[in-house]
């Protein structure tokens, strides 16, 4: 669950005009760069890739690891990208605790495990180059590589498809 903590909470409809928004949408895609680690961790790609009402994806492999990070969309609203908060490897963590944090010209915002896991690392590229969150948040811009504690929790309401997603952005507007 990707949240501002700005006055803005969340991703509001309001927030943006629709122009800005409409703008953003054709100029974002919010699939995984297959020609980056979330992709080409595993030789087969991912064995899923979801996304969340709150502007985060996963890509989980068929070993059950998984990489973490915020969509296109996210990146485009949040504006450019200054610092990540990564989190420590080792740490448990449940759906909806934290991930980590990304500040920005425009707010600070955090992110929240999309399923339960322990995380393997952060992507360490970002402490020197935040704005590979802005150029690439679906590939090179990735926050955490994580094993996840059940594959089958990939499977919830929770969590949408590409095509889900790109709708929710659609009927948002």
């Amino acid at each position: 669950m990707f949240r501002c903590s700005t006055q803005v909470a969340r991703f509001a409809p309001t927030r943006f005009a629709a122009r800005n928004v409409l703008f953003l949408r054709a100029q974002s895609s919010n699939a995984v760069n297959r020609a980056q680690l979330p992709f080409t961790f595993s030789s087969s790609g991912p064995s899923a890739i979801k996304y969340t009402s709150q502007h985060e994806w996963i890509a989980a492999h068929p070993d059950g690891t998984a990489f973490v990070g915020i969509t296109k969309y996210a990146a485009d609203a949040l504006g450019d990208a200054t610092y990540v908060e990564l989190p420590e490897a080792e740490s448990e963590l449940e759906a909806g605790d934290s991930l980590g944090s990304v500040e920005s010209v425009k707010s600070a915002s955090e992110i929240y495990q999309p399923v339960g896991g322990v995380v393997l690392e952060g992507n360490e590229a970002l402490n020197d180059s935040p704005q590979l969150i802005n150029e690439d948040p679906l590939g090179e811009g990735w926050i955490a590589k994580v094993k996840l504690n059940n594959v089958a929790d990939l499977e919830t309401d929770e969590l949408m498809s590409l095509e889900q997603y790109e709708k929710s952005l659609q009927e948002d507007h």
